[in-house]
């Protein structure tokens, strides 16, 4: 049996003004003309990316993982330098935490370089790690 009242009444927002008591407001069209392809980033891409700094996620990886990992993480130094091939990151560690952050047969480093390379990935650039006494 079906019943005719709804399952669901509205919420009563009060009156609203009709089209004829609401405010008229004039725009002058010249002032919102905009070109549309100022704003207009590559396609795919997030409306915040000319707002970030190449290779700032590499960056921050590389700093967590090897503070993670070191017994220092205050002797942690990033530094960072662009060139042709991509982004070149600098690591300096304490010299006790060096035997650290380049493992067994430099499996950690090798695997702290693959985890920079595929975030610069992620940011359209190439990154490369050199470990620094």
């Amino acid at each position: 049996m079906v019943s005719d009242t709804p399952i669901f009444e509205g919420p009563d927002f009060g009156s609203v003004p009709d089209v004829d008591e609401a405010e008229e407001v004039e725009v002058d069209e010249a002032e919102v003309e905009v070109d549309a392809t100022e704003f207009a980033g590559e396609p795919g891409s997030d409306d915040d990316s000319a707002n970030r700094i190449s290779g700032g996620i590499a960056r921050s990886v590389l700093e967590h993982v090897a503070r993670s990992i070191v017994d220092d993480p205050e002797a942690v130094v990033v530094r960072e330098d662009a060139g042709r091939n991509g982004l070149r990151f600098d690591l300096h560690v304490a010299p006790g935490d060096m035997g650290r952050i380049i493992g067994k047969r430099g499996r950690v480093a090798q695997a702290l370089r693959v985890l920079v390379r595929s975030a610069a990935a992620r940011d359209g650039t190439d990154a490369t790690v050199d470990i620094v006494d």
